[in-house]
């Protein structure tokens, strides 16, 4: 059977009882690959720990038994991701003074934070300039480096966006790159900075103090710096209870500089502080890995062009202990991804009648660390980006029983938009919003990489309504695991857990990818979108 649509140029297309989404995925098998996954003996799948190590071989050993084939570096399952594992140590020490008076600052309750210039010792001795929220867009018309120069200097700032009294102003609540952390590290290099310190607020960052240490308080891994490339010397966080002392040495206070940082007219507020410490750290090589596995398509004309399926395996290992426990295990955050990646590769692997491109399967190291497996996949890709029709990604998915929604955010802003339409109908699902547009979700997992590169990319996400719960159900379970399990050792499998909603999200993911792959011309962004590439 055959189902098309000319929406857009794309064809929708179905194969069999396929179309009705009647493969044979499983939420019972999900739920086994998460705990394993997520089990201690994998010790929160650390990026270049054993337990990650262990991971990595899972999944490839995984794909091999489902016929997959490998597509990684020399005909292994593996894109070697060389890195550096930076461990900030304990004696490390800042201080801000300014007219004789100082605020000393301790690792962990005071910072965290990470020499970027991959050095071992790092000394410290420069001015402090408030720059707002970092930002530079042109988009925007806004500057907040505007009239200053800040080489060699350390720049101040707050994560997040303005909240101008314009709400068209950075897409209102919806949060943009320009938002990130990791934005604001890259921009204040870009700058010629000499470091750059955030100032931690809960509504800010969108998550709690023991998140950002918790991440941060371990071994960091960062991709190799590249030779002649400018870096931070000091890439950190302070807590909002420091960052007040900080401020208030200079005369100033969050909740003034916040306000100021809204405006359109901000400039930059030299604080007349000077900031001295030293930053020790031990250094290691790390080689990670990307996992990817290959099913060649059916086509001869197309089966060079990919559909890509996505999930990052690693968490963050053996860390802070938190009531006694340090295994960081990452059940939802993202052994839920993994599973249900794994489980579309084994259905698509028994498939009589391939689809007429090929299909991926790429599960990607460091995601914790700022997306550093995709990154490093964008910039060394294996399957070229101007035939990778599209990727579909699936990070931190909660269980539960089946929902009404799905959420697909950036999907809107393809060509593949009527396909998502139709999978969700098949399924009787509502396409929903983003419930919570501040948090930049689009911008925190894996497919944003994919996405600069101007590949079709966005996430999976699960609905916010399920069955047999109340309309709030999902927003009081959001709330309790970003407040108590997000990055915690307590994110751990439980045996009771309902995966009808795992198995819900890889039957409309895997409808959609199919649908993808046998359509008649390859997806794309928008004209005028953000990713949109010329020639596509």
């Amino acid at each position: 059977m055959r189902i098309s649509s000319n929406l857009i140029g794309i064809g929708v297309v179905a194969i069999g009882s396929l179309a009705f989404g009647q493969a044979d995925l499983s939420g019972e098998r999900i739920k086994a690959h998460v705990r394993f996954l997520s089990s201690d003996l994998l010790e929160g799948r650390g990026v270049g720990q054993r337990g990650g190590q262990l991971a990595e071989e899972y999944l490839a050993a995984t794909l091999a038994g489902y016929g997959v084939r490998p597509a990684g570096d020399r005909g292994t399952w593996f894109q070697t991701v060389p890195m550096v594992g930076m461990t900030t140590l304990p004696e490390s020490t800042l201080t801000v003074s300014k007219g004789g008076k100082s605020v000393p600052l301790t690792f962990l309750n005071d910072f965290v934070g990470t020499a970027n210039v991959q050095e071992a010792v790092v000394r410290l001795d420069a001015d402090l300039v408030f720059v707002g929220h970092g930002i530079v867009s042109a988009g925007e018309k806004w500057d907040d480096y505007k009239g200053v120069d800040v080489k060699g200097k350390i720049v101040v700032l707050f994560t997040n966006e303005p909240q101008p009294d314009n709400p068209a102003v950075f897409k209102g609540r919806t949060l943009t790159y320009a938002g990130r952390w990791t934005y604001k590290f890259e921009e204040a290099a870009r700058q010629g900075a000499a470091g750059c310190i955030i100032i931690h607020t809960t509504p800010t960052a969108g998550y709690g103090w023991e998140v950002v240490r918790n991440s941060w308080g371990k071994e960091s891994p960062q991709l190799l710096r590249e030779p002649g490339k400018h870096a931070l010397s000091l890439a950190a966080w302070v807590t909002g209870e420091a960052g007040a002392r900080l401020l208030a040495l200079a005369g100033h206070s969050v909740a003034e500089l916040l306000k100021a940082a809204d405006s359109p007219n901000f400039r930059p507020i030299p604080l007349g502080a000077r900031l001295k410490g030293e930053l020790r750290s031990t250094l290691r090589r790390i080689e990670s890995r990307n996992v990817l596995g290959r099913i060649e398509g059916s086509d001869a004309a197309h089966k060079n062009e990919t559909v890509l399926f996505t999930a990052h395996w690693d968490h963050l290992g053996v860390a802070i202990p938190v009531k006694g426990d340090a295994i960081y295990n990452g059940a939802i955050d993202n052994a839920t991804g993994c599973g249900v990646v794994l489980e579309q590769a084994r259905v698509f692997a028994q498939m009589a009648n391939r689809p007429k491109r090929s299909i991926v399967f790429a599960f990607w190291t460091a995601e914790e660390s700022g997306l550093l497996g995709a990154e490093y996949y964008s910039a060394h890709p294996v399957f070229p980006p101007n035939t990778t029709a599209a990727n579909i990604n699936y990070d931190a998915l909660k269980p539960s029983a089946r929902t009404r929604d799905v959420v697909v955010t950036g999907a809107e802003r393809t060509t593949m938009w009527p396909m998502v339409q139709e999978a969700a109908r098949r399924f009787d699902l509502e396409v929903a919003p983003d419930a919570r547009p501040e948090q930049g979700s689009f911008y925190r997992s894996d497919h944003f990489m994919l996405a600069r590169i101007g590949i079709p990319a966005f996430k999976v996400s699960l609905g916010t309504r399920v069955f047999g719960k109340a309309d709030d159900f999902a927003a009081q379970e959001f709330r309790d695991y970003n407040t108590n399990h997000y990055h915690q050792p307590s994110d751990e499998f439980h045996e009771n857990w309902d995966f009808a909603s795992l198995e819900q999200a890889a039957r409309f993911g895997y409808l959609l990818g199919l649908n993808v792959a046998n359509s008649d011309v390859l997806p794309k962004w928008n004209p005028g979108d953000e990713f949109a590439v010329p020639g596509r």
